[in-house]
């Protein structure tokens, strides 16, 4: 046996870090440019899909439903989404990206492309590849260890809960 060999749970341990370290480092830029990483997510489902009912970006986030209303209240005061009754639906208010929310998107997304240049440009095109790979095989098992996953939530009635 290999005195050096790392275990399963060193390595598990130290992406764990690794990965929350690269996280902060790309939320910290992106924060002084103007958006956290996570209010970046949701303007960018905003801009990608356009008006949206907060129920559908809790879904696309895979956050819970309050979390998704504080963001969106903050987001608003701050000027970079607004929203508006449904049309269809008058107690559903859409949300959509203000013209200040898609300006504040461009210069922190391109903060937290450049931290990720910076972070995985040091890699050789061999070694990126690679690491692709080993991610996909990560990713898989998580997903495995994860088990199946949640079903939607229901109403009583068994529709599918849209609030």
């Amino acid at each position: 046996m290999d005195d050096n060999a790392v275990t399963a749970e060193e390595l598990g341990l130290r992406f764990l870090a690794l990965s929350h370290r690269v996280r902060r480092v790309v939320d910290d830029r992106m924060a002084a440019a103007g958006l956290s990483l996570a209010r970046t997510k949701l303007l960018r489902i905003l801009r990608e899909l356009g008006p949206t009912r907060q129920s559908s970006l809790a879904e696309h986030l895979g956050f819970a439903a309050r979390t998704v209303t504080e963001t969106v209240d903050g987001l608003e005061r701050d000027g970079l989404i607004e929203r508006a009754t449904d049309a269809t639906d008058r107690r559903a208010k859409l949300v959509s990206l203000t013209r200040a929310g898609s300006a504040v998107l461009v210069t922190a997304t391109q903060a937290g492309e450049q931290v990720l240049q910076e972070v995985f440009g040091s890699l050789g095109h061999e070694q990126r590849a690679s690491m692709i790979q080993l991610c996909d095989l990560i990713d898989s098992a998580a997903r495995t260890a994860a088990g199946p996953a949640r079903p939607p939530r229901t109403t009583a009635q068994g529709v599918p809960h849209t609030a």
